[in-house]
């Protein structure tokens, strides 16, 4: 996909962060959008910023396997078809394994693997007819390296990765005319740890505040990051210098990075 301009593009979570900026740096691109959200008034702002776009807004929840189906469907049948999609929409969870409950683990796997899985067997088939298609999956850093206390959003993230590889080889080998990336944000400048879940003994400010330190990148900043990724088709897709860094370290080091996180975290997560 060397040109952007009057193809059709699905972003969920376009409510806000990443989703919001991919929305508008899409738009500049001439793409029409098919943007998604369980927070219709965080996607309705959105709206309001495309003024003059061909836009149309979906309520979404990702975790429903049947709308995401569903949704599939109105998009090819509102637009006449599919070029890209971006499974965008994610939760974040802090919690020890220990203490996390069997209700938040099956929240963040049904939004960020399941979600994400969902969305690009639902669109794959679209993606497939249009001759021109590519799937974008949002991973994490958290995706490349495991993390104390990030058991579940590691567990999605490094599945997502993993799904989103496999299919990357797999349309390759079938000759089929469909791109696949994996985006591996750092820390980007979003309200994803304000609506993160803690564990009860989480001391829940001062992660959020240590996060908000650590945040790198802005969202549109990542955005330009993840348009030039996929006008490039690669197939992983770095956002940010700390997630440059934190792929140099695992690659480098191999299994041997875990002591470097444990003193991390043990200054800056067991507070």
């Amino acid at each position: 996909m060397k040109d952007l301009k009057n193809k059709v593009a699905v972003v969920t979570g376009a409510g806000s962060g990443i989703g919001r900026a991919l929305a508008l740096a899409l738009a500049a691109r001439g793409c029409r959008l098919a943007l998604s959200d369980v927070n219709e008034s965080g996607l309705a702002e959105t709206i309001v910023e495309l003024k003059g776009s061909d836009v149309k807004s979906y309520r979404l929840d990702v975790s429903d396997r049947d709308a995401i189906y569903t949704h599939a469907e109105e998009v090819a049948s509102d637009f006449g078809q599919v070029n890209l999609v971006i499974n965008n929409a994610g939760v974040a969870l802090s919690a020890s394994v220990r203490e996390m409950t069997d209700d938040d683990f099956k929240w963040i796997m049904d939004i960020d693997f399941w979600g994400v899985a969902h969305g690009t067997r639902a669109f794959l088939p679209h993606l497939i007819a249009s001759g021109d298609g590519h799937i974008v999956n949002i991973s994490s850093v958290f995706g490349l390296i495991g993390v104390p206390k990030q058991s579940a959003y590691n567990a999605a993230k490094f599945a997502v990765r993993g799904f989103t590889e496999s299919l990357r080889q797999e349309m390759k080998l079938e000759g089929q005319p469909v791109s696949v990336s994996c985006v591996h944000p750092g820390g980007i400048r979003t309200n994803i740890a304000n609506s993160a879940r803690m564990g009860k003994s989480e001391n829940a400010a001062a992660q959020r505040k240590g996060f908000d330190k650590l945040a790198m990148t802005t969202p549109e900043k990542a955005a330009q990051i993840i348009v030039k990724g996929i006008l490039k088709d690669e197939s992983r897709i770095l956002v940010g210098p700390d997630a440059w860094g934190i792929e140099a370290i695992n690659r480098i080091l191999g299994s041997a990075y875990q002591p470097l996180v444990e003193r991390f975290s043990k200054k800056n997560l067991y507070i």
